[in-house]
């Protein structure tokens, strides 16, 4: 059964211990870089351009290979496992190798979704994006059934035009970034939905389309379309004054 869910941000009776943070460390050029995963097998970041290719590149953006896929173009991408799930942008989804060799047939999320901008993969496997047309943030099951929504409009102050999604496995945190029609910033959630924070863009960059974290490293990178850039951030998540020390994260495996 499919699970409505509208939530409305609200003011805590206790102020988070730990707010969200961020703190510029680089930048590097990158062209049309519009969804991100961060690969910690490779060091690197997997990079969707809405063309019919998907780069991964290493971490100060020189090239290591490059997959193609089924579907008309690789919009969207996402770490699964030891797999890549790639999606064209209106519903249609394909798991691949990460030599780019197809695990199976494409398949179509539920609901047949245009304007899909952002996949992540959360902790218990399920598939989650944003849409920007509907705006909504989507829970499916690891073969694309609906499971639950949130109407990103009736959030406060409202989602409009969200574009990339990363989930920091230490928290179960949802990270989304909403472009230059939007707000220009970064919004945080918890795990099912609740708005925690949003972070303003605009002093690091114009028209954000991808987000990747590097949590063993507190590394976060955002992707914008405004100069071409990947802007690479030390980054804090929003924590209760009760929280427990964050764990370490996935981090780089080659030395």
């Amino acid at each position: 059964m499919i699970k409505n869910v509208s939530i409305f941000c609200a003011i805590s009776l206790s102020m988070p211990a730990v707010a969200l943070d961020l703190q510029e460390t680089g930048r590097y050029d990158l062209n049309r870089p519009a969804s991100l995963d961060y690969d910690p097998t490779f060091c690197g970041l997997w990079i969707a351009n809405e063309g019919p290719e998907a780069v991964l590149v290493t971490l100060q953006g020189d090239e290591l290979r490059r997959i193609t896929s089924d579907l008309t173009r690789i919009k969207a991408i996402a770490i699964e496992g030891d797999t890549l799930l790639v999606g064209d942008g209106f519903g249609g989804l394909q798991r691949l190798t990460k030599d780019g060799k197809p695990l199976a047939a494409p398949f179509d999320l539920e609901g047949g979704f245009a304007d899909t901008e952002g996949i992540a993969i959360a902790a218990d496997g399920r598939i989650v994006t944003v849409e920007d047309d509907p705006e909504r943030l989507s829970w499916f099951d690891t073969e694309g059934a609906l499971q639950s929504q949130v109407n990103t409009l009736q959030l406060s102050p409202p989602l409009t035009e969200a574009q990339g999604i990363a989930i920091d496995p230490r928290t179960g945190h949802l990270l989304i970034v909403d472009d230059w029609e939007g707000s220009n910033s970064l919004y945080e959630f918890s795990a099912d939905g609740t708005l925690l924070a949003q972070a303003s863009l605009i002093e690091y960059g114009v028209d954000p389309e991808g987000i990747a974290i590097r949590p063993g490293s507190n590394q976060l990178f955002i992707a914008f379309d405004g100069g071409a850039q990947i802007v690479t951030f030390d980054y804090n998540p929003t924590l209760p004054a009760d929280a427990d020390p964050l764990p370490s994260g996935g981090d780089c495996m080659l030395f």
